[in-house]
C-alpha cells in the first residue's frame, strides 16, 4: 500500500511538472515571441539570438543546447535526484517549444497586434509564473536561470522568483537589439515583475503554514487528538489569566495549510467554546516543515 502511494505521488508530480512546462512554453510561443518580448532566462537568450543575431534554429533546439551547458553544474550541486527532474524539465520544455511553434503554430491562433505589447506582457508573464510555479512546487524546473535560482535558494532563504528577476535583468536589457525599441525592454520588465509575483504566489501558497493558539480547558485532549489524527506536534504552554489570575494551559500548534481545516474541526468537535487564534506565518523551519537555510 505504501509503495503504491509513493508511486502515485511520483506520477502526480510529473503530471504537474509536465503541465507547468506546457503552460510556460505556451506563454512564450503564443504571446511573447510573436510580440518580440523577451522575458529573460535561457528562452530569452534563444529569442535574442533568433531575432537579433539571425540564428534561425528553432528556439526549442537552442533552448536545449544552452541548458545542456548549465545541466552539468545543476546536476553536481543539486544532486542526482534533482538532476533527473532537471533533465526531464529541459527535454520537456524544448519539446514543447517545438510542438507549439513548429508543429501546432500557436502563434497563428492570436493576432498579437490586437492585444498590444502591454497585454501580451501581462498575459505571458502571468502564464509563465503559473507554469514555473507549478513546476517548482513539484521539485522540477525548466532549466536555465531556474537552475541557478534553485542552487541559490538551496543555501539561502531567498525567493526563487527574486533570484530569477535579478539574473534576467541583463538578458531583458539586451532585447533592445531585437527591434531597437525601448518599449520592448519595458514590456520585458513587466513580464519579469508579473512572473515573479505569480511564481511566488504559487510556490509560497503551496508552503503556507499557520500558527494556531487554543485557550481551552480541554487542551490536552485537543493536542493529543491533533497528534494522532493529523500527525502534527503540539506544545502546551503555561498561561495565567490577567483578571482571574488562574493558571491555564495554552495549546500552540504549527500546521500546514492543508492540515488547518482538519485541526479546526478537531478543536470544534472537542470544545465548541474554545477560544482560538489563527495566524499566517512567514515561514516554519524544522521537523516536518522547511529546512533552515542560512
Amino acid at each position: 500500500m505504501q509503495i503504491f502511494k509513493k508511486r502515485s505521488n511520483i506520477i502526480l508530480s510529473y503530471v504537474v511538472i509536465t503541465l507547468g512546462l506546457a503552460i510556460y512554453t505556451f506563454a512564450w510561443s503564443a504571446f511573447m515571441l510573436p510580440a518580440q518580448i523577451v522575458g529573460g532566462g535561457v528562452s530569452g537568450m534563444s529569442a535574442i539570438l533568433y531575432y537579433a543575431v539571425g540564428i534561425h534554429l528553432p528556439i526549442g533546439v537552442m533552448n536545449f543546447v544552452f541548458n545542456a551547458i548549465l545541466l552539468a553544474i545543476g546536476f553536481k550541486v543539486l544532486g542526482s535526484k534533482f538532476g533527473a527532474n532537471t533533465i526531464y524539465g529541459i527535454i520537456g520544455s524544448s519539446l514543447f517549444f517545438i510542438l507549439w511553434q513548429q508543429v501546432l503554430h500557436v502563434d497563428m491562433l492570436f493576432d498579437v497586434s490586437d492585444f498590444g505589447g502591454f497585454m501580451c506582457a501581462i498575459i505571458g508573464g502571468a502564464l509563465c509564473g503559473l507554469g514555473i510555479g507549478l513546476t517548482f512546487s513539484m521539485g522540477g524546473n525548466s532549466g536555465g536561470t531556474d537552475i541557478i535560482a534553485l542552487i541559490i535558494s538551496k543555501y539561502y532563504n531567498i525567493s526563487p522568483g527574486k533570484v530569477i528577476m535579478l539574473i534576467d535583468l541583463v538578458i531583458v536589457g539586451c532585447s533592445y537589439f531585437i527591434s531597437y525599441k525601448i518599449e520592448n525592454i519595458v514590456y520585458g520588465y513587466v513580464v519579469m515583475v508579473v512572473m515573479t509575483y505569480v511564481l511566488d504566489m504559487v510556490v509560497d501558497g503551496n508552503r503556507q503554514s499557520y500558527q494556531i493558539m487554543v485557550f481551552s480547558a480541554l487542551n490536552e485532549e485537543i493536542g493529543k487528538t491533533v497528534s494522532e489524527e493529523v500527525g502534527r506536534g503540539a506544545t502546551l504552554l503555561d498561561g495565567e489569566g490577567c483578571y482571574t489570575h488562574r493558571g491555564q494551559k495554552v495549546l500552540l500548534m504549527m500546521v500546514h495549510r492543508t492540515d488547518k481545516p482538519h485541526v479546526m474541526r478537531i478543536i470544534h468537535r472537542i470544545d465548541t467554546n474554545a477560544f482560538v487564534s489563527v495566524s499566517k506565518v512567514q515561514g516554519v523551519y524544522g521537523k516536518n516543515f522547511e529546512k533552515m537555510k542560512i
